[in-house]
């Protein structure tokens, strides 16, 4: 009977042991899971970052040549205005003269069409 008592003593004490190592190997992986989504978390954040700092990057790019696209447009229009200036100054008082001999000089004349009534 000892010996029965002595089996069923180790027969406990095993399965304690195996329980034991169980949830060890539980806490394990709940570590190790715990560890690999902080790490990804981590690669997840890197990535973001350097993908941002890309698009950082092409847009300054691209906002930069817009903005000299756009002091481009401006000089060009600044210099259209210039000339138009220069050019109503130069040639203003010579259409002065031209419209009011129009409306000055009038000489009467019948028109081709016009038809007397008998």
């Amino acid at each position: 009977m000892t010996s029965q008592s002595q089996g069923i003593q180790q027969l406990l004490q095993a399965e304690k042991r195996a329980k034991d190592k169980l949830e060890e190997a539980k806490k394990r992986k709940g570590k190790r899971l715990k560890q690999a989504k902080e790490e990804a978390t981590a690669e997840i954040d890197h990535y973001r970052l350097q993908r941002e700092k890309e698009f950082r990057s092409k847009e300054t790019n691209v906002m930069g040549s817009q903005g000299n696209l756009s002091a481009k447009i401006e000089e060009q229009t600044t210099e259209a205005i210039r000339n138009l200036t220069s050019s109503y100054h130069r040639n203003m008082e010579n259409m002065m003269k031209k419209l009011l001999s129009t409306i000055y000089e009038i000489s009467p004349e019948i028109h081709p069409n016009f038809r007397p009534e008998v």
